[in-house]
């Protein structure tokens, strides 16, 4: 697995996963429940994770919806 975004904006997470699942990638949420250490501010990123195989092709998705995908 590779990682495809890190973020903390919950929204972009929800958003990336839908394209990705519109275009038949699977991706995995990791750091979902890290608000428990940090108390809920938010402050500490979550990272969505794809297949080594859709990488390139998930980043192009993202980066054609304006969302920038980690290098």
């Amino acid at each position: 697995m590779k990682e495809l975004l890190r973020t903390t904006d919950p929204t972009e997470i929800v958003f990336a996963t839908a394209l990705l699942t519109q275009e038949g990638i699977a991706a995995f949420e990791l750091d979902v429940h890290m608000s428990i250490l940090e108390g809920g501010l938010g402050i500490l990123p979550r990272r969505l994770m794809v297949a080594d195989r859709d990488h390139f092709m998930a980043s192009a998705i993202l980066r054609d919806n304006g969302l920038h995908p980690s290098p």
